[in-house]
């Protein structure tokens, strides 16, 4: 088995590709669907962000950890924490302790993002 993308729900492509593009650095790839929606690859795997109604709010827990979330291998954990602040958007360290945090997309879409060694 192989894991081969998650689709994230989307209320507006734009300000959600400023977030994945503009603060996280993803670059989209081609696609060839009719419907809104933007692509990334992320090592073997993608995220595919799709426009949407309405999206459910992910954030019900205080500890953002423990609700819905995808999570994301990153080598510079320091930098991303610094480009999040510069853009003025929060983000939840693990509360295990571990070089985790957690940040929410402009739809309250949860990511996990950990250091990698």
């Amino acid at each position: 088995m192989v894991f081969l993308h998650v689709a994230i729900n989307v209320t507006d492509l734009e300000r959600a590709a400023a977030f994945y593009e503009g603060v996280l650095g993803l670059t989209p790839i081609e696609r060839s669907l009719k419907f809104a929606g933007r692509w990334y690859q992320v090592g073997s795997a993608q995220i595919h962000l799709i426009q949407a109604e309405k999206v459910v709010d992910s954030r019900q827990d205080e500890r953002w950890g423990r609700n819905p979330h995808f999570a994301l291998g990153v080598s510079d954990l320091a930098g991303l924490e610094q480009r999040l602040t510069a853009a003025q958007i929060p983000f939840q360290r693990s509360a295990s302790g571990r070089a985790a945090i957690f940040v929410a997309d402009p739809d309250g879409n949860l990511i996990e993002f950990g250091q990698l060694s």
